[in-house]
């Protein structure tokens, strides 16, 4: 079965990211996964790992597009 996150790599995303109290947006193009993480590249060269746990959303990132152009 396909990963729920297959669909968005290569795509400028935000991710509703959650720990305790605190909930933010992290914004970055999803290039990867494993079996617990998603590898998102949020800047120049900058890769971080995110729990798939702390994942509460996956957004479509409208403003890196216009930002590009």
């Amino acid at each position: 079965m396909p990963s729920v996150y297959a669909s968005w790599l290569g795509q400028a995303v935000i991710l509703q990211v959650a720990d305790d109290d605190l909930c933010v947006p992290l914004c970055g193009v999803i290039v990867g996964e494993s079996e617990t993480t998603v590898r998102i590249r949020v800047g120049e060269g900058w890769d971080m790992d995110v729990f798939k746990l702390m994942i509460l959303a996956v957004e479509q990132d409208n403003l890196a597009s216009v930002l590009v152009n």
